[in-house]
C-alpha cells in the first residue's frame, strides 16, 4: 500500500475509532508487514499504545473496506471517463464520497442500462419537452407538447407525449443524488418492516406464527427477529415489506422538486408519484434490505463469536486417563479409553439399556481398573441421562469423576477428513466417542478440529454472510488459541494451524519434523522446520510452548526477542533465570525503568515480569465437576416451580438457553435473567456458565421449556404499557387492569395463584 494512501486511510480510521493517528498508523503498517492480530496485541504494545485485539481487528476490517471502496471508485471513474462525461466537478464529488452508497448514487445516471421507459421516450425525441416541463414555468403546455407528436417515432397523441416526458422526469428524480440521500434517511427513520403470512401457508408455517401479522420500525428491529423474518420469507411463508409511510416520502419529493403552480407543475407532480412508486421505493427498499441484513449479520456474528469464545475457553480437566461414552439405546453405547495424552488405547460397545446391564457394568468396571481411569465423559445426546444413571449405579471408586459433556458437532468431526486421517480404520461412532473424551480433557484443542459453524452456539448462523461469519469465528479461534498457548510437542496440526503466523502447511511440517526427529528441545529448533523462516519465528515463537525445555523461558509467553532482557535481570540480581521465576522476593527487587529501551517499554516489561511469576499459565478457569438433578431426565419429569442446576449452552439477544439434563434446552427469556432490568443477556450470563434456574413453563408437545433465574419468578411484576403493532393499527394495552393499578397494596399470592398467573402470562 502506498504511503499516501495509507496516511489517508489511517487518518479517517483514527477519527472514526477515536484513536490517536500514530497508533492506528502503526497497526496498519504492522498488518501490512504480515503481523497477526495476536502478535501485535501481545508483543508490540509500545507501538500501538497497548491497543487490544478488538480495536486492531477493527482497523484491519476498515482498511479492507476502504480498499474496496477505492476499487469501486476507480471502476466508476473509468466507466464515466469512457463515456466522455468525467468533468472536474463530478470527479471531485466521487473523491469526497465516503461510502459505497454515495459512489453508486453519483454513478447511477451514468450506469449502462437496458432499455427503460425513459430511454425509449428519449429515443422518441421527448427530452426537450421533459426539460421544459421540469422547469415549471408558465407556458401553454398542451400547445408546446403538440409539437412532439410524431407517429413515425411512436408518439401518437398528446397524452403519449406527456406520458413519455413524465417517464424521463421520473428517472431524473430517481437518479438525483440528494433525493436518494434524503429518502434513504427517511427509510431508516420512519421505515417499518411489515410481515404477513402467505395465503394458505398458515398450517405449514406455524413456527413463524408470531409474524403472521407483524409491523415494527426497521431501525428498532433486533437482529434475531430480522433474520427470522427473512428466513420466513425465504421459505415462502411470509411476505415482507420495508418502507416508510408513502405520504412522508411523497411530501419530501414534492418539497424538493415542485416550484410552481401550473399545468407543468401538475405533470411533474404525477412524475414524482410515479418515480417513487415505480423506481425509488423498490430500489431503496432493496438497499435498506441489504443494509439492515448486513447490520443483523454483524450483530448475529458478534453474538456467535462471544459464545464461541466462552466455549473454547471452557475449563479443561487436564491430562487424565479418560473413559468416554457415546450413549445410545438400541445401537448401544460406544466406549473408548484414552491415555493422558488423548491417545486411543481401547474401544468397545455396551448395551446397558437392552437387558445387558450387568454385563455392561462389569466391562466398565474392568476397563476403569485396567486403564487406571480417572474420569468418565458421557455425551449429552440420546440416552445420556439414562447412561449417566447406569454408570453411577455400578459402584465405581469415588475418585473417578463422572461428567456430562456437550457433544454438539461431534458427529461433524467423526465424519470429517481430519477424523478419517487420524483414525482411518475406525468407524464414525468410535471417532465421535474419542471426540467426547478429548473435549473433557481440553475443549479448545478438540473443538478447533470442527468447523466453528457446526458448534451450536450461534443464532441464525446459516442465514448470515458466510465469508464474514468465517472471518469473525476464525478471529475468535485464533485469539483463544494464542491466549492459551500451544504445547508444540503434543499439539495436533489443526491446533498448530491457528497459532499466530502458522499456516496449515507449516503446522503439518512441524508435526512431520516432530515425528521424524523427536520432541523439540528449544524454540530455536523450530527454525529447522521446512519454510519456518525468521518472519514466521517472530510471529509464532511466543505462542509456542516447550515444557521441560533447556531454557525455562521456552515454556513461557516471554518472546525470544526479550530473552536478553531477562538474562540482564538475572545477572543484575546475581541469580539464575529459574531463581527469578520461582522467587517473588527477587522479582520485587527489579527496577523496570533500568530495562527500558527504544523498542522495549514498560508495557512489555510488565508483561515479562507477570509471565515470570506464572510461566506458561493457562488463563482458563479451574475445572469443576457439575451434575444435573437426579431423577429429572426428560421433559415429562419437569414440574412448574422446580429449581434445577443447569449449564448455559447458548446466549442470544433475547435470552439464554440452558441445558438442565432433559435432552431439550430451556429458554431463560431476557426478562427472567435477573431481578433487575438488563439490556443485554451477556450482562447476566455466558456460555458454559453453571446456573440455578426455576421451571416456569413446560410445553411437552412443542418441546418448549421456560426457565427463570429470578429469585421469585412467580411474583407479579408491575408491567409497563406495551404497543402491539399490526399492519392496520396500533393498540396500547397493559398487563395490569385499572382495578389492579389502583389497589393500594397487593396481597401475598399463594404458589398456586402465582403459577396460574405465570401460565396466563406465557399464553399472552
Amino acid at each position: 500500500m502506498e504511503q499516501e494512501i495509507l496516511v489517508r486511510y489511517t487518518d479517517l480510521i483514527a477519527e472514526e475509532l477515536n484513536q490517536p493517528v500514530k497508533y492506528v498508523r502503526a497497526v496498519a503498517e504492522l498488518l501490512a508487514e504480515g503481523g497477526t492480530i495476536p502478535f501485535i496485541a501481545r508483543y508490540r504494545k509500545e507501538m500501538t499504545d497497548s491497543m487490544d485485539e478488538v480495536n486492531i481487528a477493527a482497523v484491519r476490517d476498515r482498511l479492507e473496506q476502504l480498499q474496496e471502496l477505492d476499487k469501486r471508485r476507480e471502476a466508476v471513474i473509468t466507466s464515466i471517463e469512457k463515456q466522455g462525461f468525467l468533468i472536474p466537478e463530478l470527479l471531485a464529488l466521487l473523491a469526497k464520497a465516503k461510502t459505497l452508497a454515495e459512489v453508486e448514487d453519483i454513478y447511477l445516471p451514468f450506469r449502462p442500462k437496458r432499455k427503460t421507459r425513459a430511454s425509449m421516450a428519449k429515443e422518441k425525441g421527448l427530452e426537450p419537452l421533459a426539460k421544459r416541463m421540469f422547469e415549471q414555468e408558465n407556458f401553454d403546455l398542451d400547445t408546446f407538447a403538440q409539437t412532439f407528436i410524431d407517429t413515425e417515432k411512436g408518439v401518437a397523441n398528446l397524452e403519449e407525449a406527456l406520458a413519455g416526458a413524465r417517464d424521463i422526469i421520473a428517472e431524473w428524480v430517481s437518479e438525483n443524488t440528494k433525493t436518494r440521500k434524503n429518502l434513504r434517511e427517511l427509510f431508516w427513520k420512519e421505515g417499518t418492516v411489515t410481515a404477513n403470512v402467505v395465503k394458505s401457508k398458515e398450517a405449514e408455517g406455524q413456527k413463524f406464527k408470531d409474524y403472521f401479522d407483524w409491523n415494527e420500525p426497521i431501525a428498532k428491529t433486533p437482529s434475531h427477529r430480522l433474520l427470522a423474518l427473512r428466513r420466513g420469507e425465504k421459505e415462502g411463508i411470509l411476505m415482507l415489506d420495508i418502507f416508510p409511510p408513502e405520504e412522508s416520502a411523497i411530501d419530501a419529493l414534492e418539497r424538493q422538486f415542485l416550484n410552481g403552480s401550473n399545468a407543468a407543475t401538475e405533470q411533474v407532480k404525477l412524475a414524482i408519484h410515479d418515480s417513487y412508486k415505480r423506481l425509488l421505493r423498490p430500489s431503496l427498499e432493496t438497499e435498506i434490505r441489504m443494509e439492515s441484513k448486513m447490520k443483523a449479520d454483524e450483530e448475529a456474528i458478534k453474538v456467535f463469536a462471544s459464545n464461541l469464545k466462552e466455549l473454547l475457553l471452557a475449563a479443561p480437566l487436564g491430562q487424565k486417563n479418560v473413559l468416554a461414552l457415546d450413549p445410545g439405546f438400541r445401537s448401544g453405547c460406544k466406549v473408548v479409553c484414552l491415555d493422558r495424552q488423548g491417545k486411543l488405547i481401547h474401544h468397545d460397545v455396551i448395551y446397558p439399556h437392552s437387558g445387558q446391564t450387568a454385563k455392561a457394568g462389569a466391562l466398565i468396571k474392568n476397563l476403569c481398573e485396567k486403564f487406571e481411569i480417572e474420569a468418565i465423559a458421557i455425551g449429552n445426546g440420546t440416552a445420556s441421562r439414562e447412561t449417566e444413571s447406569f454408570v453411577k449405579a455400578i459402584g465405581l471408586p469415588h475418585n473417578i469423576i463422572i461428567v456430562m459433556v456437550n457433544e454438539s458437532g461431534a458427529s461433524v468431526y467423526s465424519a470429517s477428513e481430519v477424523a478419517r486421517e487420524e483414525f482411518p480404520d475406525k468407524d464414525v461412532t468410535v471417532r465421535g466417542a474419542v471426540s467426547i473424551g478429548r473435549r473433557l480433557v481440553d475443549p479448545l484443542a478438540e473443538l478447533v478440529k470442527i468447523d466453528a459453524k457446526s458448534i451450536g452456539v450461534g443464532q441464525y448462523q446459516h442465514d448470515v454472510d458466510q465469508s464474514k461469519l468465517k472471518q469473525g469465528l476464525d478471529d475468535v479461534v485464533i485469539s483463544c488459541v494464542n491466549s492459551v498457548g500451544v504445547e508444540v510437542n503434543t499439539a495436533s496440526k489443526e491446533l498448530l494451524s491457528y497459532v499466530s503466523g502458522l499456516s496449515p502447511a507449516l503446522a503439518r511440517n512441524i508435526v512431520e519434523y516432530r515425528n521424524q526427529n523427536g520432541p523439540f528441545k528449544n524454540r530455536e529448533q523450530l527454525m529447522n522446520v521446512t519454510r519456518f523462516g525468521e518472519k514466521v519465528f517472530e510471529q509464532a515463537a511466543g505462542f509456542l510452548r516447550i515444557r521441560e525445555a533447556e531454557n525455562p523461558l521456552d515454556a513461557s509467553a516471554v518472546h525470544p526477542e526479550s530473552y536478553e532482557i531477562v538474562n540482564r535481570m538475572a545477572k543484575d540480581l546475581s541469580c539464575s533465570i529459574t531463581d527469578l521465576m520461582t522467587s517473588a522476593e527477587l522479582r520485587k527487587q527489579l527496577n523496570l525503568a533500568n530495562y527500558i529501551t527504544e523498542k522495549t517499554g514498560l508495557p512489555t516489561l510488565t508483561d515479562i515480569v507477570a509471565e515470570l511469576e506464572k510461566p506458561g499459565r493457562d488463563p482458563r478457569n479451574t475445572f469443576e465437576v457439575f451434575s444435573f438433578t437426579e431423577g429429572v431426565n426428560t421433559i415429562e419429569d419437569l414440574k412448574l416451580g422446580m429449581k434445577l442446576p443447569g449449564i448455559v449452552t447458548n446466549v442470544t439477544n433475547f435470552g439464554a438457553f440452558v441445558d438442565i439434563g432433559v435432552h431439550q434446552d430451556g429458554l431463560v427469556h431476557i426478562s427472567h435473567l435477573a431481578d433487575k432490568f438488563i439490556k443485554d443477556p451477556k450482562e447476566a450470563v455466558t456460555v458454559q456458565q453453571k446456573v440455578m434456574v426455576t421451571v416456569v413453563e413446560v410445553d411437552a408437545a412443542r418441546k418448549r421449556i421456560g426457565l427463570s433465574m429470578k429469585n421469585d419468578p412467580f411474583a407479579e411484576q408491575p408491567q409497563p404499557s406495551v404497543v402491539k403493532k399490526t399492519g392496520k393499527e396500533n393498540r396500547t394495552t397493559s398487563h395490569k387492569s385499572k382495578h389492579q393499578s389502583h389497589k393500594p397494596k397487593q396481597k401475598e399470592l399463594s404458589m398456586e395463584e402465582k403459577l396460574a398467573l405465570l401460565k396466563e402470562k406465557f399464553k399472552r
